[in-house]
């Protein structure tokens, strides 16, 4: 099955060297702000999508168990280095196009700094949709074009592309940027509701950064975060979007891997034969080694 590009970090050290040493504290702080509002206090499975190293992983403490995805198996040996073992994490490397679940499954998901990815956003999206089970909250964010950066460029002919045309564009390779109603167009056609809007990184200026403490500039960011509500402005939009339905209750116990997954090419049920996962239906096989669940490449 042929599916758009993948933005893949195999080998980075991407957590070390953008965040970690990056200068983006604030930026991290701000996120985890808009995290603690928008989030539901508990639930039972969260599916993070592109969770990379698990730099948010931690913030789902809520949930029962999390699924930390992402395309790299190289950032979840990170993720898990972190994070630990246990069985409250479930690590696997999969494309978003073509994701290895059971259909109506988690009550949580979030995206993070991972659509800006997608070139096609709308096939990502209804794939993640179909994963999510009735009254699920999924926390999805997007990097926003009508910014006030952007607008500034534009009207200085330094930025060939308009920020107010609602077509998504390219800025770098598999990098994008997205138009708030582009985006709203999207999650309504796929009937969610977007419940909650919050506008992140207000201040994302090198001088401001430099000058002021990264926890002061969290927390005024945090203050005036819910006027995303009302006007959408900055580089980095959250929505808290809604299944319809009504959310299952609290569930004992822990889910097994083998409970949570379908083939990726045929929506069939897995097995578990020693370092493998087949698929019952079409005979297909995944790894499963060293406590990650690969599904990229069958083998």
């Amino acid at each position: 099955m042929k599916t758009p590009p993948v933005c893949n970090y195999e080998g980075s050290d991407y957590q070390q060297s953008f965040w970690d040493e990056g200068g983006r504290q604030y930026e991290d702080l701000a996120e985890a702000a808009a995290l603690r509002q928008l989030l539901p206090p508990s639930g039972n499975l969260m599916l993070e999508l592109g969770a990379g190293a698990g730099r948010n992983t931690l913030r789902y403490k809520g949930y029962r168990q999390v699924v930390v995805l992402d395309y790299s198996k190289t950032q979840l040996e990170q993720a898990k280095a972190r994070l630990g073992s246990g069985a409250e994490y479930i690590y696997v490397a999969a494309d978003i196009y073509r994701l290895p679940f059971k259909n109506g499954l988690f009550d949580g998901a979030t995206m993070i700094r991972t659509l800006h990815h997608m070139r096609e956003p709308e096939l990502a999206l209804s794939r993640i949709e179909r994963t999510l089970a009735p009254g699920a909250v999924f926390i999805l964010e997007y990097a926003n074009k009508l910014n006030l950066k952007s607008i500034g460029r534009y009207f200085l002919g330094k930025q060939r592309w308009s920020p107010f045309s609602h077509e998504q564009v390219e800025f770098v390779e598999l990098n994008f940027d997205f138009h708030p109603a582009h985006i709203r167009q999207i999650v309504s056609k796929l009937g969610l509701k977007v419940a909650e809007t919050r506008t992140v990184s207000h201040f994302r200026i090198g001088f401001l950064k430099r000058v002021f403490p990264a926890r002061f500039l969290a927390a005024v960011d945090g203050f005036i975060q819910p006027t995303g509500n009302l006007w959408q402005l900055t580089p980095s939009v959250f929505l808290r979007l809604e299944k319809s339905g009504e959310q299952s209750e609290a569930r004992e116990g822990l889910l097994q891997p083998l409970d949570i997954f379908a083939c990726p090419d045929c929506g069939g049920a897995l097995t578990g034969e020693n370092e493998l996962l087949r698929c019952s239906a079409c005979d297909k096989a995944w790894s499963a080694k060293d406590g990650i669940y690969d599904f990229r490449q069958p083998v």
